[in-house]
């Protein structure tokens, strides 16, 4: 997929199963977003000083923030990568595809519901916060086999035919990889880290599966970058070759990940200090790629009005600052959400921007209109005052994963913080339900196919 200059091309997305898997998973991860977003509200008007001595929500303020999360990182997350692969892959193993959704869409419906049986138990820990239910592990075990079919077709079918002249493609098939290692880590933790009662059993089980399954994160980032600015009419600076072979570094932190689990036991101090380090030495081999999509940025800056343009800008603009709030992380405090939040939701703008590309190529009709051009900015522009907020927060020693009064906002600039939070949490909330308008609208009306 290169143009005549060797740069990358815009994919063609092949007709028939690639393209209603991914229009599937599409469906899957609007979805998602719908019931993530309806919990959110609760979430912020839970942290809003104010709004939390009226509304008594504290209780509810955890079990709500464990859905949320999955909902919302793991099910959507997901969900997109899965678009990709499906658009970028080859038309084989269409039972593996549909029987990878068929098992993924059941699970997230058995998540959404589990809150409301007897004994949801939320445990908040980090990466994949659980419900000590019974349906709640179905639905996690469920969704996971489902994903490990995708990987597994993702893996044989975006494996590049001609390796580095196909960079976008190289990049789905890298992440697909990151997958696979993360899908891996997680049995092997589970299978290997004795069981402690407490937050602390399900912090280590997804510690090494989690930090692995960022590198998928960015990964596919980069690659949804490329694609929209390249559609824009912004190719790459870099020829093919080149930018090929900047994913191939960007992912060599990833050989790490076998090897931890081999040579240190799963869950002790020294396998999760090491992990730790990965995510810290091992994120800058992204930094040539993050530069070349700067570049294909700026080179958009005369382009008109555009909603995947929209969200390119919003994307790069939070991805770089929870990169730099990960750097300024001291101790345990609302730092840490503000670096996470920035990242995750440079990745979810990122996914935004290329479903507005993918629309008419999946037979869907155009995400237009003034609503689809300002609803990246609305929704970064929240998330912007939600994560300057945490940050200011924690700045102060607000801690995180609290709610009400246990917050203990005694001083002003505390207040004004988390007062931000709350600010920006309701916009973003508005910008995230103007996404599923615009995509559901689209999603309404027959396309190009």
């Amino acid at each position: 997929m290169t143009d005549s200059s060797g740069a990358p091309a815009v994919p063609v997305l092949v007709s028939g199963t690639p393209t209603r898997l991914a229009r599937a998973w599409l469906w899957l991860g609007v979805l998602a977003l719908i019931g993530s977003g309806l919990l959110a509200v609760l979430l912020v008007l839970s942290r809003t000083p104010g709004i939390q001595d009226v509304f008594p929500l504290k209780d509810l303020f955890r079990a709500a923030l464990v859905v949320h999360v999955d909902l919302s990182v793991a099910v959507w997350f997901m969900a997109f990568a899965a678009v990709i692969w499906c658009a970028l892959g080859s038309a084989g193993l269409a039972w593996l595809g549909w029987g990878g959704f068929g098992l993924a869409a059941l699970g997230t419906a058995l998540m959404s519901v589990s809150p409301f049986f007897p004994d949801a138990e939320p445990v908040l820990n980090n990466y994949i916060p659980v419900l000590k239910q019974p349906l709640f592990f179905v639905s996690i075990w469920t969704f996971g086999a489902g994903l490990s079919l995708t990987v597994l077709r993702a893996l044989l079918t975006t494996w590049p035919q001609r390796f580095l002249a196909e960079p976008l493609r190289l990049g789905a098939f890298l992440g697909a990889v990151a997958a696979f290692l993360s899908l891996g880590a997680f049995v092997w933790s589970w299978a290997m880290v004795p069981w402690i009662e407490g937050v602390i059993y399900y912090e280590v089980v997804f510690w090494g599966g989690g930090h692995t399954l960022q590198f998928q994160h960015a990964l596919l980032m980069v690659v949804a970058w490329l694609w929209i600015a390249t559609r824009l009419g912004s190719p790459s600076v870099a020829s093919a070759r080149a930018v090929s072979f900047l994913f191939l570094v960007a992912a060599l932190p990833l050989l790490l990940v076998p090897a931890i689990y081999l040579l240190v036991p799963a869950g002790s101090l020294p396998h999760m200090e090491l992990f730790a380090k990965l995510m810290l030495w091992g994120h800058p081999y992204m930094g040539p790629l993050i530069l070349l999509g700067a570049v294909s940025l700026w080179a958009l800056r005369g382009r008109p009005a555009d909603p995947a343009k929209s969200a390119l800008l919003a994307s790069f603009t939070l991805f770089a600052l929870g990169g730099v709030l990960g750097y300024l992380i001291q101790g345990v405090n609302v730092v840490i959400p503000a670096h996470y939040h920035g990242s995750t939701v440079g990745v979810t703008l990122a996914f935004m921007g290329l479903a507005y590309v993918l629309l008419p190529t999946l037979g869907f009709g155009r995400a237009e209109g003034r609503m689809a051009i300002w609803q990246p900015y609305v929704y970064g522009a929240g998330q912007l005052i939600h994560v300057l907020g945490l940050a200011w927060s924690g700045g102060y020693g607000v801690q995180r994963k609290v709610a009400g009064a246990e917050q203990m906002l005694t001083t002003l600039p505390q207040k004004v913080g988390m007062g931000m939070m709350g600010l920006g949490g309701l916009i973003a909330v508005i910008g995230g339900l103007m996404f599923v308008l615009v995509c559901l609208q689209a999603m309404s009306r027959r396309g190009e196919r």
